[in-house]
C-alpha cells in the first residue's frame, strides 16, 4: 500500500520517497514497482513519469534473522526503468539521495543496515553526485577489488592486509548498479590486470555476473587473470551473529582472493 500510494503520488507531480522498514518487506510491493513504477513511461510513451524513491535497510547485521537480512540488488537492477542506487558512506548517501529525489524516474535506494553506523564528513550546503559515477575509495596497481555497499569498508580493510604483503589494491565503489560506471572500472582494469568483486548477496545469481560481463566488454585484453568473486553463501542469513559473519565476506576472505590472483594460484 505505500509503494502504491507512492506511484500514484508521483503520477500526479509529487516527489514521495516510501521507506520500507526491511528490504525483505519490499517484495510484498514488487508488483507496484515492476509492473506499475518501472513500466510506467514507456507504457505511456514518455507522457508520464514517476519520480518515485524508495529507500528500505538491507544485508545482514543486528541478528535480525532471515526475513530481515537479504540482499536483492540484483533483482530490482534486472528491472528495466528502475534505477538503483547503494550508498556507502555519509557522503554519497546525502548526495545519491539528493540525486535521486529530484530524478523523473523511480529509484530503489537500497542502505545497508550496517552503513547508517558509519561516521564520516557530510556538508551541510546541498550537493548532488551523479547517477552512474564510481568512486575509487583507494588507489592501486596490483588488483583491482570492486566493492557494493557495506562491503566497501571490507574491501578497504582488505586492501590494509594486501598491502603488509607488497600488493597495492584498487578499491572502487560503483555507487550505482543502474546506471552502471563501467568506464571507470574498466581503465582500472586495464591498469592493474585482475579483479576481485565483492557483494554480500548470494553468489549465485548476484551482481557480480553482470560486473564481470562489463569488465569483459571493456578490458578482456588486459586481463592478467581470471575474473574473481567474493560474495555471501547460497544460504538463508541465520540468526546467530556467528552465522551472520560466516554467511558474508570479510577482508581476510577479500584479501585471500586477491592474493590467489596475484600468485597465480
Amino acid at each position: 500500500a505505500i509503494i502504491g500510494c507512492g506511484v500514484g503520488a508521483a503520477l500526479t507531480g509529487l516527489r514521495p520517497v516510501c521507506e520500507i522498514m526491511f528490504g525483505d518487506l519490499v517484495t510484498l510491493a514488487m508488483d507496484q514497482i515492476v509492473n506499475q513504477a518501472a513500466k510506467m513511461r514507456f507504457m505511456f510513451g514518455g507522457q508520464a513519469s514517476v519520480p518515485l524513491v524508495i529507500r528500505a535497510p538491507f544485508g545482514a547485521g543486528g541478528n535480525y534473522a532471515g526475513h530481515h537480512s537479504s540482499s536483492f540488488e540484483a533483482w530490482f537492477a534486472h528491472i528495466p526503468g528502475l534505477k538503483v542506487v547503494q550508498p556507502s558512506t555519509p557522503f554519497d548517501a546525502k548526495g545519491l539521495l539528493k540525486t535521486a529525489i529530484r530524478d523523473g524516474n523511480p529509484v530503489m535506494f537500497c542502505e545497508h543496515k550496517m552503513c547508517y553506523r558509519q561516521r564520516g564528513p557530510v556538508p551541510q550546503g546541498d550537493y548532488t553526485i551523479p547517477f552512474g559515477i564510481a568512486d575509487v575509495k583507494r588507489e592501486g596497481t596490483d588488483v583491482t577489488i570492486i566493492a557494493t555497499s557495506y562491503m566497501v569498508f571490507k574491501a578497504l580493510k582488505a586492501a590494509d592486509i594486501l598491502q603488509e604483503q607488497g600488493i597495492s589494491a584498487e578499491v572502487i565503489d560503483p555507487r550505482t548498479l543502474v546506471p552502471f560506471d563501467s568506464k571507470t572500472i574498466g581503465e582500472s582494469v586495464k591498469k592493474t590486470g585482475r579483479a576481485v568483486i565483492v557483494h554480500e548477496a548470494c553468489d549465485f545469481g548476484g551482481i557480480s555476473g553482470e560486473i564481470t560481463k562489463q569488465i569483459l566488454k571493456e578490458a578482456f585484453w588486459y586481463l592478467d587473470a581470471p575474473i574473481t568473486t567474493v560474495a555471501g553463501l547460497n544460504t538463508v542469513v541465520g540468526f546467530s551473529p556467528v552465522f551472520e559473519d560466516g554467511f558474508r565476506p570479510d577482508e581476510h576472505k577479500i584479501a585471500e582472493a586477491a592474493g590467489e590472483l596475484i600468485n597465480g594460484e
